[in-house]
């Protein structure tokens, strides 16, 4: 499974270039305009609608972000449509919009966000929903997911597109996660099992012997969320690409 060149040279704008001071919500298309404008590769999430569309956007809930409460899930693609993110104008779109948008023009990130709770196998309708909207898609892209069950349905329903595995330091008070988990997790063992070819990894951990074996074994080692060019220059004595936000990343890093 070879990445596309793109996914290292470019900084990688997380949830897309948004900024709410300026009119770009996170995962919106003004923040997509942005980041491709500014000649980044994209990171955005999805999540599952109602009616079983793969919507772009980070939590699980709309209240953070949107002119609306409750979680995303009880909507549907239409209904979330015409719910209008905060910091802008616009509703919230649904990812097969957003590969219209892309159009190729710049790699594109897809985290598929977990839907079990508990990164377990009780999974299928947002990858498949992810895999529908990407069948046909000619741009550069990749998928990724905390839930490596989720990386591996990736692997199954679409073999041809790079996936990875979004890796953590897994501590224990950050995840509502039993320990065991949190501590099978922190090792990576899926990478293989998956047929991955990259992981974005905590940035604060990178350090991480596991990472460095990773890297040395061909993996690409991607990181997240850089926020300041000083944590960028520290992330890149590792880290072969950054998912960063709240500044402007160089492009010839």
């Amino acid at each position: 499974m070879i990445l596309p060149r793109g996914f290292v040279d470019l900084p990688l704008a997380h949830r897309a270039l948004h900024d709410v001071a300026r009119g770009r919500p996170e995962n919106s298309r003004a923040a997509i305009h942005a980041a491709i404008e500014a000649g980044y590769g994209i990171e955005i999430d999805v999540q599952l609608s109602a009616d079983g569309a793969a919507i772009v956007f980070h939590d699980y809930g709309l209240d953070r972000l949107a002119h609306a409460s409750g979680a995303l899930r009880l909507h549907s693609s239409a209904q979330l449509a015409e719910v209008t993110l905060k910091g802008g104008d616009e509703g919230i779109p649904n990812l097969a919009e957003v590969l219209r948008l892309v159009a190729g023009r710049v790699p594109l990130l897809v985290e598929i966000k977990d839907q079990d709770g508990a990164m377990g196998t009780d999974l299928g309708p947002l990858e498949q929903a992810t895999a529908a909207a990407l069948q046909g898609y000619e741009g550069p892209v990749a998928v990724m997911s905390f839930n490596p069950n989720s990386v591996a349905m990736m692997r199954d329903l679409l073999p041809d597109v790079p996936r990875g595995i979004v890796t953590s330091a897994y501590r224990y008070e950050e995840w509502p996660l039993p320990k065991a988990t949190c501590d099978h997790l922190r090792d990576i063992p899926d990478y293989d099992r998956t047929g991955s070819c990259f992981i974005s990894h905590e940035v604060d951990d990178l350090d991480r012997p596991r990472v460095r074996e990773l890297k040395s074994s061909g993996a690409m080692v991607c990181c997240w969320t850089v926020r300041s060019p000083k944590q960028e220059q520290e992330a890149r004595q590792i880290a072969d690409n950054i998912t960063f936000e709240g500044y402007i990343a160089a492009l010839d890093a």
